[in-house]
């Protein structure tokens, strides 16, 4: 007796319309070539729906041209399989493609519909290419799609991604029914063109409050902060009828961006809702005002509330830790991310801010070990380990590590690298080695040099003491030299006594930034230098006349994973009494061992005991003695200042590692300074 088949075996063409209908399913190339056969076999390769989704899922996989191939099978394809290729392409960011088969699909006669224009217009816009644009705006304006509101927005938002906002606001005047997408693209464009906000405001003042959902009050907020009217933006997201997380957010970042700490942490703490994008934003905010132990106090309750950090929250934290030196902090974070997320290793951002926070820590052992765990290393964890050993030091390395990058891996040197490597030679004097650094831009790395580069190397020969070539490369320059240039001439000039060039540079200064009263009291520490009081007394009466104030010294220190700063005899520190005590100790001390304060640094007109006093009470020192306090014996002090260490300062500290037998690493505007039994690392070349 013959067995029947089975009613229950599956059809293959009702089994290839059931996957098309979940397309989901395919995730890979084999899985989607293999639909494509059942689609051949079954005969549904000339169906619409059948190849329409198999095209959508080509999209999904990013192989748009595979989706084309099979389309070009189709013997006569409709207008629904025509806009289904033609965005299958836009979709895949290959515009030209979809250009072209929307230039076919009119040659065959194939009239477009509102689903048609918008991948079309977006291809334009991605390709930037105004003239095509407005063909094809004219190809609607034929076909009367123009006034379709999904046309018209994709035009909108063509002529404004193109920076055209009249032609934007003629197609937005033509539609007498708008939707809130268009009003809020409108809005856009005038918020982020060269129009003004004046015109955004009346718009939004026009916009018909059923339709004012949180974006439009968003794009508004958004435009006030960018023009940093904090105060209308606050009043704005006061006046919103609804808010969501996203609007608090930017409100939040406006505050950061302000710099009104006090501001900020208010309105974070009533936010209703927080994400990871509030939480780092207040900490990056609180970073970017020095707020370290705040920001850090922030870092530890977002842990508490079972938050996890993401990359921009550790990238943040290990920058601020290398802003002001926290090595305590930077050591426990970096244990941190080995703990908790475990290839971060493998992770080039992170990798890149763990080295850059070591290196301006003065800890280059540890960046280094850092750097060869890495697996990828770019051009900018590169430039960051010859940036730790420039600054710390050590050119020989950094040129070493410069080499090594050059001939070991693909990776191609940045302006910014050659910036690092000029650096490198500058602190060390290496003329020769900056000079053939330099003149490899052009002819071996087909790069041109930027104003930066010109000024490093103008600091290169000047800090050697060839005032004079150097002089003569800024006349030579083919781009007309900023502030940086001149005023590396004029600091090299109160090296080498060069009173001459120094006239001249502070010439160029003045007329270039009137505003700097920095580069003037450079200048009358020359005179004073050179016994010129006349000339002393001239450039003091320029600074008073002109209200400049020279830039305040602040220096910080880390102690117990808290950053205690410093300003010139700082007396708001809780244990001031102490530190005073302390520096007087110091004081004599130096004395003893026969330091004598370089006076010729306070150009004021008192007494030598008064200058004394004042060179006495720099922050640098007021730190040092702090970190003497605070710390027990063999630690070693690590110090930030924001201004250049000055030669007392320097040649008092190289003393104090001597006497109190400790390790004094400061870190200037310009390097470090490892100071260890009586000399330093920057062997007084600074």
């Amino acid at each position: 007796m013959e067995r029947q088949v089975s009613e229950s075996v599956v059809h293959p063409k009702f089994y290839t319309l059931e996957l098309l209908k979940s397309p989901r399913s395919v995730r890979t190339v084999t899985q989607l070539k293999t639909l494509h056969a059942q689609l051949i076999r079954t005969g549904l390769h000339q169906t619409s729906s059948a190849v329409g989704s198999f095209i959508s899922t080509c999209a999904r996989l990013g192989l748009a041209c595979y989706a084309g191939k099979v389309f070009d099978q189709m013997l006569k394809p409709n207008s629904f399989m025509w806009n289904t290729v033609i965005r299958c392409f836009e979709k895949n960011h290959q515009p030209r493609n979809a250009l072209c088969y929307f230039k076919h699909m009119m040659e065959v006669a194939e009239r477009p519909d509102h689903f048609t224009m918008p991948p079309v217009i977006k291809a334009c816009a991605e390709l930037t290419e105004l003239g095509t644009g407005m063909c094809v705006h004219g190809q609607g304006v034929k076909t009367g799609l123009e006034l379709d509101v999904y046309v018209g927005t994709s035009l909108m938002e063509f002529y404004v991604a193109l920076g055209h906002i009249e032609m934007a606001r003629k197609v937005f005047d033509g539609f007498l029914f708008k939707d809130g997408i268009m009003w809020s693209v409108m809005l856009s464009g005038l918020v982020n063109g060269s129009i003004g906000m004046d015109s955004a405001q009346e718009l939004f003042d026009e916009m018909p409050l059923a339709l004012k959902d949180v974006v439009p009050w968003n794009i508004m907020i958004q435009g006030y902060l960018k023009l940093g009217d904090i105060e209308k933006a606050a009043t704005l997201f006061d006046q919103a009828c609804s808010r969501d997380l996203l609007m608090h957010n930017t409100m939040l970042g406006g505050y950061a961006k302000h710099g009104d700490c006090e501001s900020l942490v208010r309105f974070f703490q009533k936010m209703p809702v927080k994400d990871l994008v509030s939480w780092n934003t207040i900490i990056a905010g609180l970073v970017n005002q020095r707020k370290i132990n705040h920001a850090m106090q922030y870092f530890h309750q977002m842990q508490s509330m079972g938050l996890c950090p993401d990359k921009v929250t550790f990238v943040t934290i290990l920058a601020a830790c290398g802003q002001v030196g926290a090595l305590e902090t930077g050591r426990w974070l970096h244990s941190y991310i080995d703990r908790t997320w475990k290839s971060f290793d493998m992770d080039t951002m992170v990798g890149t801010a763990l080295v850059d926070m070591y290196a301006k820590c003065g800890d280059l052992e540890s960046a280094g070990r850092v750097f060869d765990k890495m697996l990828d290393i770019d051009v900018v964890a590169w430039t960051a380990m010859i940036m730790g050993y420039s600054m710390n030091g050590q050119s020989v390395n950094a040129l070493k590590i410069y080499d090594r990058m050059m001939n070991s891996t693909a990776v191609r040197a940045n302006d910014t690298t050659i910036l690092a490597v000029l650096s490198a030679c500058t602190h060390a004097g290496l003329v020769e080695e900056g000079r053939n650094c330099f003149y490899s831009m052009s002819k071996e790395l087909a790069m041109t040099p930027k104003i930066e580069h010109y000024g490093c190397m103008v600091d290169l020969l000047s800090r050697a003491g060839l005032l004079e070539e150097a002089y003569e490369f800024i006349r030579t320059m083919p781009v007309a030299p900023h502030v940086g240039v001149w005023g590396a001439l004029l600091g090299a000039c109160k090296i080498h006594g060069n009173v001459e060039l120094a006239e001249v540079a502070i010439d160029n200064l003045i007329q270039l930034d009137d505003k700097d009263g920095g580069y003037l009291a450079i200048m009358s520490n020359i005179y004073a230098n050179a016994r010129r009081w006349a000339d002393v007394a001239r450039v003091r009466q320029l600074i008073s006349e002109k209200g400049f104030s020279k830039l305040r010294g602040c220096s910080s220190i880390e102690i117990n994973g808290e950053i205690h700063e410093f300003g010139v005899e700082e007396k708001t520190h809780p244990r001031a009494d102490e530190i005073f005590h302390m520096v007087d100790e110091i004081s004599k001390r130096l004395r003893l061992a026969g330091h004598t304060s370089g006076t010729n640094e306070v150009f004021f007109d008192v007494e030598e005991e008064e200058k004394e006093k004042a060179l006495y009470f720099h922050s640098e020192k007021m730190a040092v003695a702090f970190g003497l306090l605070a710390t027990g014996k063999g630690t070693v002090l690590r110090i930030v200042k924001n201004l250049r260490i000055c030669s007392d300062c320097h040649a008092a500290i190289k003393l104090i590692s001597e006497i109190y037998v400790r390790e004094i690493v400061v870190r200037d505007r310009n390097r470090f300074h490892h100071f260890r039994d009586g000399s330093c690392s920057c062997g007084d070349y600074w």
